[in-house]
């Protein structure tokens, strides 16, 4: 297992659907944890390099509508 971080920016706060899609993302192949940022405005996913990509844990966090924009280093 090779264990990647990524993190995304929020484009407008978390309410409560959103919280509980976050959580349905852990039960997701691959996505190891997702963790919300104490100032509430990004997103931190440490997932398994082996089985999935960048891309397509990008196109999860989408999928189930988390308003995400990738983080500028």
């Amino acid at each position: 297992m090779t264990q990647v971080q990524v993190r995304f920016r929020l484009q407008r706060p978390l309410d409560g659907v959103l919280l509980a899609r976050i959580a349905q993302l852990h039960s997701m192949y691959g996505i190891e944890r997702v963790r919300v940022a104490p100032s509430m405005d990004g997103l931190t996913v440490d997932y398994d390099a082996a089985r999935l990509r960048p891309a397509e844990v990008e196109s999860a966090l989408a999928a189930a509508g988390l308003p995400i924009a990738p983080e500028l280093a």
